[in-house]
């Protein structure tokens, strides 16, 4: 299951980032030292060579000390642009296309004005406006700190994460809690109703078909029960043949619809029992009695028609519920499947967000709700892996 197999990978994840993030901080303290301790050392070789010409009594010793200061900067690294009072460049140092002199001007103004947008120039009385760039160390902080900053929002995403999978977690708890309880309180009843039907049908009683009609849904109860039992637990992992669970569930149904005010008719489409999707099948009637419950309730009041399709597609069993109601809300569409969201008065909203459990989490499979034909009624298909060929 796809959230059991990220609920593994989540701490993997963390301690992987963790330590990129650690990584990352122990790399940009150090490549910040070792640019300190680079700058301290040029900038002492500056002074030094400033201090020798100043020191030094020959004539031309002091443009000797200006020719060497001009390359040491040079040898920094830092690009470099001297432009005249007219715009035009006369000197450049570290450029990216090399020799000045082998690109147009175009292409000189638009690197003078890339300069420009990393630092404004400064003008120098006698010399021009100098425009300069950043060092290339420069470059590595932005990377590391591009990085530190992507390993950072990486960790708060999955912090989110998990915080939200374990609120989730503890509402599923709340939910199987629930649902074992609601079978256990059904157990008692079950068993009492279970012997009066028994007692009824020795005694003889009148209206055999009330006796027939009792037990049929005490079989239902107890399936109730049984499902309510297995919330929770890991979903068996067998071959299903889904037409047969589609006709089983279109026939308990059909003789509980309504048939004189606002009918409803219910039809079932398949080609036989099969195809044979893997699967529980317990679980799998469970969810798509609850699409057809839903697909009913949408036409309380009104009548219509509910069709149900079985079909293959593909590598997967397609069963879909169409339904000729009101359809869903636009605004609601998004939050569907969540529990507790509910379009009819008095609903709890649990059936869909069960059935998506059900298909999604505990089948792999997928569930998906689209408007009918001309934006009318609902359209609720689910599609699972086919069981492989034995």
């Amino acid at each position: 299951m796809r959230s059991e197999s990220l609920r593994r990978a989540g701490p993997v994840a963390v301690v992987g980032l963790a330590l990129a993030f650690g990584a990352l901080s122990v790399g940009y303290a150090w490549v910040v030292a070792r640019h300190l301790r680079d700058d301290a050392r040029d900038t002492t070789r500056l002074l030094g060579r400033v201090f020798a010409g100043l020191n030094d009594p020959r004539p031309d010793a002091a443009a000797a000390a200006l020719l060497d200061l001009a390359g040491q900067v040079r040898a920094l690294g830092v690009p470099i642009a001297v432009t005249d009072t007219a715009g035009r460049v006369t000197a450049t140092a570290n450029a990216s296309f090399g020799d000045a002199a082998a690109v147009d001007a175009a292409t000189l103004r638009a690197w003078v004005a890339s300069l420009d947008r990393v630092n404004a120039p400064l003008v120098q009385p006698g010399v021009g406006t100098i425009h300069y760039g950043s060092l290339p160390v420069a470059r590595r902080f932005t990377l590391l700190a591009a990085l530190e900053g992507g390993a950072l929002l990486c960790l708060v995403a999955l912090a989110v994460w998990a915080y939200r999978w374990r609120m989730a977690l503890e509402g599923d708890r709340l939910w199987v809690a629930m649902a074992r309880e609601s079978a256990h309180q059904l157990g008692t009843p079950l068993m009492s109703l279970t012997g009066w039907i028994a007692y009824l049908r020795e005694q003889g009683v009148a209206g055999a078909d009330l006796v027939g009609h009792l037990e049929a849904d005490t079989e239902r109860l107890e399936r109730v029960a049984k499902r309510f039992e297995r919330t929770g637990r890991p979903a068996r992992r067998e071959p299903v043949a889904i037409g047969s669970v589609a006709e089983r569930v279109v026939e308990y149904f059909r003789p509980r619809l309504p048939t004189l005010a606002n009918p409803v008719a219910l039809s079932l489409t398949a080609s036989g029992p099969g195809p044979n999707a893997l699967g529980d099948p317990v679980l799998l009637e469970w969810a798509l009695e609850a699409l057809v419950k839903n697909a009913i309730d949408a036409l309380s009041g009104q009548g219509g028609r509910v069709a149900v399709r079985v079909e293959s597609h593909g590598a997967a069993v397609r069963v879909s519920v169409t339904d000729d109601g009101p359809g869903v809300p636009a605004d609601v569409r998004r939050r569907l499947f969540q529990p507790g969201v509910s379009t009819k008065p008095g609903g709890w909203g649990i059936g869909l967000a069960l059935a998506r459990r059900i298909v999604e989490q505990q089948h792999s499979g997928r569930l998906t709700y689209a408007p009918g034909d001309e934006g009318r009624g609902s359209v609720f298909a689910f599609a699972l892996p086919l069981a492989p060929a034995s």
